[in-house]
């Protein structure tokens, strides 16, 4: 499951972390693929990379396997394919190919049968990467900031996921859309979930995710928030997500 939108500053790789980390909670065998140059997945997950180490750059360009490459982070219980500004070499590198938009599928082809679960954080573009991500994938999650910018940013991201499944991806599928920072005091964040809820009915996420410090101080601690803040607002929040996306897909929680 892709977990997209080219709008920055939406929850992407938040909402990836948690997910892959509530699921592991619930006893799910997770991968969560860091498909971001920035990053932030693989230093919010605790890793910090060696010189010289393999990054999931290597495995789109064919210097490594994705099995060669997988951190497992034992203190969350998910594994990891890590990401970092080497990313962009691979970014750069696919442009040329004519089969640029199936290698992350390929590259994923051997860890299908090892995973309940692979999540991919997608950068905050509408780039090759995404478009990878998006091909291997065969649901899409799409967190939601509530507020007007937010709405016409899902307008091209909804174009794009249809034009993918026009053309690489037939099979796949939204798989919802979930409200994240969410302020109650705010009236614009009741009005913008009021039209996502005539939008998209049962596309909508009935968890939502509040604005709470507690979620944006656990990324520098290297730790979900599930595990930084188990009794806050957010912790609780990610593990409503993790047990309705469960119920989502038929497995019992």
């Amino acid at each position: 499951m892709a977990v997209a939108n080219q709008k920055g500053g939406v929850g992407k790789t938040t909402t990836s972390l948690n997910l892959a980390a509530g699921l592991a909670e619930l006893r799910r065998r997770v991968l969560l693929v860091d498909m971001d140059p920035q990053g932030n997945a693989t230093t919010g997950s605790g890793v910090e990379l060696e010189d010289g180490q393999a990054t999931i750059c290597e495995t789109l360009l064919g210097e490594a396997r994705a099995s060669e490459v997988v951190v497992a982070i034992e203190s969350m219980g998910f594994d990891l394919l890590p990401a970092n500004g080497d990313l962009t070499a691979a970014e750069v590198a696919l442009m040329e190919r004519d089969d640029r938009a199936g290698v992350l599928k390929e590259v994923l082809g051997e860890l299908h049968g090892k995973y309940h679960h692979i999540i991919i954080d997608c950068p905050p573009a509408l780039n090759v990467l995404t478009l990878n991500a998006l091909t291997a994938a065969d649901r899409v999650l799409i967190p939601m900031q509530c507020e007007y910018y937010a709405l016409e940013g899902l307008t091209a991201l909804l174009s794009t996921i249809e034009q993918i499944q026009e053309s690489v991806n037939p099979d796949l599928e939204i798989e919802g859309l979930v409200r994240t920072m969410y302020d109650l005091r705010n009236n614009l964040s009741g009005a913008v979930s009021r039209q996502l809820h005539e939008h998209f009915g049962e596309k909508l996420y009935g968890t939502v995710v509040p604005r709470n410090v507690r979620v944006a101080e656990a990324p520098s601690y290297g730790q979900s928030v599930i595990h930084y803040d188990r009794d806050s607002r957010g912790a609780v929040a990610y593990m409503g997500l993790a047990g309705e996306f469960l119920r989502r897909s038929g497995v019992r929680v």
